[in-house]
């Protein structure tokens, strides 16, 4: 396993380079995938049974013992990331179905990798894995009726289909991930390593076939749709920051937030976005795939440096602390 372990933290140093390398080849030669877009939900499920297997009870203790931080998160995640899609798509003047892309993004849950990117960014782990893991079950509700508030009656499907597509695609996965690790601990265990291969394999594929599907829109609106997702991310990452500061919660929940609110599941953004409207709104989800990773490295390489003062959870034993 120790080889796995190696190949695991390659791909996942090498996760933004890998995927922008397969939207590179999916514009190249669009052909080449025809068809990969009728498998998005069903890679996306596949990459939500792998979440749902590393998840634990204990995962969500939390909830108990600090329930305001907890709801502080969600709350700023499907307000934050929804206002900032649907206000920048339409500052910049984007296309109706561009416009649903970046709204479909917004109103998705947390990222899978934003775990990892706030254990080396010195946050709170803890509360980073509460607010994803809560995030996701909360999506087939407060997704739809965001998305239906914020496109409205141009919606071309209703909040219940969307509802009955996250929970084929999200919520049952994940639950059967998470009985699965209660009911065989052990062979998950053994099995635990291969996940995040499994997950980028997804993300990957996903990225493919977006692009593919999409490329004349992607040539025609490049630098702008790129602009809009640029400007999305990194605004979700300052506000959730900044949410956490005017708050008064500590330096390593600030943290957590703000990669949180900031890094979108952009994966079941890109699956609603081809199931329901058009591989031409998956866009947006797919470039943010491919941003998210490359920001939410950058700022956890940068505050990975910046221990919390005080803080023995995010700091390591004997090492000098500094304030950030």
């Amino acid at each position: 396993m120790n080889t796995v372990r190696q190949i695991s933290a390659f791909v996942g140093r090498w996760f933004a380079l890998i995927v922008l390398v397969a939207g590179a080849i999916a514009l190249a030669t669009p052909s080449t995938f025809d068809g990969w877009a009728a498998q998005v939900p069903l890679l996306l499920q596949i990459i939500m049974l792998g979440m749902g297997m590393t998840l634990r009870p204990r995962d969500f203790a939390i909830i108990g013992r600090r329930p305001w931080a907890l709801l502080l998160g969600v709350a700023a995640q499907f307000t934050v990331m929804p206002l900032l899609g649907w206000g920048i798509a339409n500052g910049l003047g984007l296309s109706a179905v561009l416009t649903a892309g970046m709204i479909l993004v917004g109103c998705a849950p947390g990222g899978t990798a934003s775990n990892v990117m706030v254990f080396l960014a010195r946050g709170d782990t803890a509360l980073s894995v509460a607010m994803t893991s809560v995030s996701t079950l909360l999506a087939p509700v407060l997704t739809p009726l965001l998305v239906l508030l914020l496109i409205g009656e141009d919606l071309p499907v209703s909040a219940s289909d969307l509802f009955v597509s996250i929970v084929k695609i999200v919520l049952v996965p994940v639950l059967l991930g998470l009985v699965l690790r209660l009911l065989f601990p052990r062979l998950i265990e053994r099995i635990i390593d291969v996940l995040p291969l499994i997950s980028v394999a997804g993300i990957t594929a996903v990225v493919l076939a977006v692009v593919a599907g999409s490329a004349s829109t992607l040539l025609s609106v490049g630098l702008l749709i790129v602009l809009a997702v640029v400007l999305h991310n990194v605004a979700g990452l300052a506000l959730g920051y900044a949410v956490g500061r005017v708050c008064g919660m500590p330096i390593s929940s600030r943290r957590a937030l703000s990669i949180e609110v900031g890094m979108q599941n952009s994966g079941l953004a890109a699956a609603l976005a081809t199931v329901h409207f058009s591989p031409a709104a998956a866009l947006p989800a797919a470039i943010f795939s491919v941003w998210h990773n490359v920001s939410g490295s950058t700022l956890a390489s940068y505050w990975s440096r910046r221990p919390v003062e005080g803080d023995d959870a995010t700091s390591p034993k004997g090492a000098p602390a500094k304030k950030s």
